[in-house]
């Protein structure tokens, strides 16, 4: 048999270098830890087996007793150590959030709270609000910003009564995405680039159900200033193309790339500087999407070169540029080409050469470059190009042979067209690299004098995998206006599965396994004032001067307790050999009923406190393994009864006002008042271990309730605060209700509360031991005033001022 030691250091004890020493609560450890152990509280520490707080003398661990009996009986006994959590019950949850903590704590910040953005909407979206994939909007501080709709969740969830709060409801949508919408997202709320247009996060409109990307909204193009350009506007356009190249490299830096570009992706701050915009940069994804979808939308075969001029045509007429490679491999994706496409077509970052090259001869020629590429995709003879990547090609070749370069760039851009016909190369790997576009422009304003472009050459390493937003996720959530798509593209459901012409990406209702249902409970003829279960049954108190009892099974009434000449004011079941229920009145009367068959009226015994005109009787109840119950009185004491005789064993005195609730875990009592503190006792002795609560002395907050769990205490107060203590430290202060809190529930993770605002709030407690965090999950409608709380095995019990008892779970 092993040596017994000292559970801190995990030293054998000997009796002379590591001594046994006996604290209050039984366990021993070693003398040198206890002398070392912190203390938080004069002449307390907290017992290194159980966690409970005791007694410490204050001339140190030698005024201890010795374990003398462990050291004689050696080896033939050992000391029996306390496994934390060896014989806890998993807590049932109330409901299933699917998240992690560390998934909570990657989305919560990039979510924009609910009231930040101002929607604007034109006559024209009014109808269709909804649907609309794009809209302004204002934030706060009347910063304009773009609103690109990335998923939709559920108005309202009707069929559940836990109405989810609007950061939950948000996450259930992020939760929802697939890991690759997340992961671009993730991307695209990252990008800190200059000459990139901010993103500022992510906002779900609850009116409508619709969940946004917000963006800065920068001014656009006015295309006509582009039509008539002379020579005297070579630096301007000059200047414009410059920033586009440096906006695309930063891109490529985090490695994003674009896979497309339209004039409208490209807009100006007061100063006239040129940015790319994310936002746009996603919707015109969105509109190449659209594009194929609407040519294709009858064809059961591969894209053979007829539709692939029809898609050209109509991405051209939409002002968006795409390489042939990106274009490809967009087919392919939605298994419409005949052959895989070669290796000279693959994406890479020479991919957005193509695109800058045919947006800057699109601001330099103006509206009629646009015409006559389109004249050169439509003049080409489709008849026997029919299969093939090669064929498909000829329609690409077309474009790029009909460009009249040498006649078109004259003056300083003549310099540029050589750089340009190599851009236009269908072959990407034969492209110049970006930045060599970058200086040929660059080159048209000025002369380079220095060597600090050498800088450019340098590939920048970066962890975040490389992705085209041309092909991305975000860009295949479209509408067509069609139902008629034999195919589906991804993210998109047709015939009966979806609304007409819209996406089903609705993911909220996989928050939870099932919505919470409630079930009603009438039989008190005045409001109900404490909940307790045992022994299989539910136990309820009210006003009315009875005690019901309820079955767990069915919530089916079973009996009643009677025999209070007042309101009964508090409640608790004590587990035994000999189960009883313990309640206790306004007139100061302790009454004890068995809960064993068969049930009597009539209580086991009875007593009272010292009656006094000038208090208001029993506020509150609990029991300590000793076998004594603790009653909070209106007298500004706590009394401790014998259970067997009801004996008066000890009355604790030291709150100023009435001691409202009452609280024992890990062997210390905690009594809540409405004098606004907290104190602990011990158990042993009942002498006073530390008071909380004191810290803002002239700020008097009644406390109306207490609960705790493990190391987390929680106290509520009647202006609608909760402070949050773990390990008797001050974790958490805050707000979570307009009125008083009257009755409070922690189980776990969970945090219950109600009182004057008739409604039950759920959050959701995380952190460790530096911090706390206290999440809004989403609250429950009451139909009154709620006056108890009470959580077993996955079901919330709530007692109300208009005579019912709810319980709430989790139903499928």
């Amino acid at each position: 048999m092993e040596a017994p030691e000292c559970p801190v250091c995990l030293q054998s004890f000997d009796g002379e270098s590591t001594v046994p020493r006996v604290l209050a609560c039984g366990h021993t450890a070693c003398e040198e830890c206890l002398t070392n152990l912190p203390k938080k509280f004069p002449n307390t520490i907290r017992c290194p087996a159980c966690n409970v707080l005791v007694k410490f003398p204050p001339q140190g661990p030698s005024a201890l007793p010795k374990n003398i009996d462990l050291l004689r009986l050696f080896p033939s006994i050992s000391q029996v150590k306390l496994e934390p959590g060896r014989n806890c019950k998993k807590a049932v949850e109330f409901v299933t959030l699917s998240w992690s903590d560390d998934f909570y704590a990657t989305w919560k910040d990039r979510i924009l709270v609910h009231d930040a953005v101002s929607v604007e909407i034109r006559e024209s979206e009014s109808s269709d609000f909804a649907s609309s994939s794009r809209l302004c909007g204002s934030l706060r501080d009347d910063l304009k910003v773009s609103l690109l709709r990335v998923a939709s969740f559920e108005h309202d969830d009707c069929d559940s009564v836990l109405k989810y709060s609007y950061v939950q409801r948000i996450m259930s949508c992020l939760w929802g995405m697939r890991e690759e919408e997340r992961d671009e997202l993730d991307a695209i709320i990252s990008v800190k680039q200059r000459g990139v247009s901010k993103v500022f996060g992510l906002w779900g409109d609850l009116k409508n159900g619709v969940f946004y990307l917000v963006g800065e909204k920068l001014t656009g193009f006015l295309l006509e200033e582009f039509d008539s350009l002379t020579e005297d506007d070579t630096s301007r356009l000059a200047i414009i193309g410059m920033q586009i190249c440096e906006a695309l490299l930063n891109l490529h830096k985090v490695g994003l790339i674009i896979g497309c570009l339209s004039v409208s992706c490209v807009k100006f701050d007061e100063f006239e500087n040129a940015y790319v915009d994310l936002v746009e940069l996603i919707e015109t994804g969105r509109n190449v999407y659209q594009s194929i979808a609407e040519e294709t939308r009858s064809l059961r075969n591969p894209v053979g070169a007829s539709e692939m001029g029809l898609i050209l045509v109509r991405l051209l007429q939409k002002g968006i540029f795409m390489s042939s490679e990106v274009l490809f491999e967009l087919l392919k994706e939605q298994n419409m080409l005949i052959k895989d496409v070669s290796s000279k077509s693959w994406v890479s970052y020479n991919s957005d050469v193509w695109s800058v090259c045919f947006l800057v001869l699109k601001l330099r020629l103006g509206k009629r470059f646009t015409e006559e590429l389109i004249e050169s995709v439509n003049s080409v003879d489709a008849k026997g190009c029919e299969e093939g990547i090669e064929d498909l090609l000829v329609l690409y070749t077309g474009i790029t042979e009909k460009l009249s370069l040498e006649s078109e760039l004259q003056g300083k851009f003549k310099s540029m067209v050589e750089i340009l016909r190599q851009c236009c190369c269908l072959d990407p790997q034969a492209r110049p690299v970006l930045t060599d576009l970058w200086k040929c422009i660059r080159e048209l304003v000025m002369k380079p004098r220095f060597n600090s472009m050498s800088q450019l050459h340098k590939t920048v390493s970066g962890k975040r995998k490389e992705f085209c937003l041309a092909r991305s996720e975000l860009c295949r959530l479209v509408e067509v206006d069609s139902k008629e798509l034999d195919e589906e593209l991804p993210g998109m459901k047709t015939g009966n599965d979806a609304e007409e012409g819209k996406v089903d990406i609705d993911f909220a209702g996989r928050l939870s396994e099932g919505k919470v249902k409630y079930k009603d409970m009438r039989g008190h003829q005045d409001s109900v004032t404490g909940l307790a279960v045992g022994g299989g049954f539910l136990f309820s108190s009210s006003y009315d001067k009875t005690i019901l009892i309820w079955s767990l099974k069915d919530f089916s009434y079973v009996h009643t307790f009677k025999g209070h000449q007042d309101k009964v004011m508090a409640l608790i079941h004590i587990e035994g050999t000999e189960p009883v229920c313990v309640s206790g009145d306004g007139g100061g009367g302790i009454f004890v009923w068995s809960t064993t068959f068969p049930l009597k009226e009539q209580p086991l015994r009875k007593w009272y406190e010292p009656k006094d005109w000038r208090y208001t009787g029993i506020h509150a109840l609990a029991y300590s393994e000793y076998g004594l119950v603790y009653t909070g009185s209106g007298d500004n004491t706590i009394k401790a009864w014998s259970l067997q005789d009801g004996s008066l064993v000890c009355t604790m005195s030291g709150h100023k006002s009435v001691v409202s609730t009452l609280v024992v875990v890990n062997g210390v009592l905690y009594s809540g008042s409405w004098d606004g503190t907290v104190r602990l006792w011990s158990l042993s002795d009942h002498s006073l271990l530390t008071v909380l609560g004191e810290e803002t002395p002239g700020i008097v907050r009644s406390i109306l309730s207490l609960a705790a769990d493990d190391q987390t205490l929680v106290a509520a107060y009647q202006n609608g605060d909760i402070q949050i203590w773990r390990d008797d430290t001050l974790m958490k202060s805050m707000q979570i209700q307009s009125g008083a809190i009257l009755s409070i529930a922690v189980n776990g993770k969970w945090l219950f509360t109600g009182g004057w605002d008739k409604t039950i709030n759920v959050q959701e407690l995380s952190g460790d031991e530096i911090s706390v965090d206290c999440t809004h999950v989403g609250s429950i409608p009451g139909s009154s005033v709620i006056t108890s709380l009470l959580y077993w095995e996955g079901k919330l019990f709530a007692g109300f001022a208009d005579k019912t008892i709810k319980v709430y779970y989790c139903g499928h």
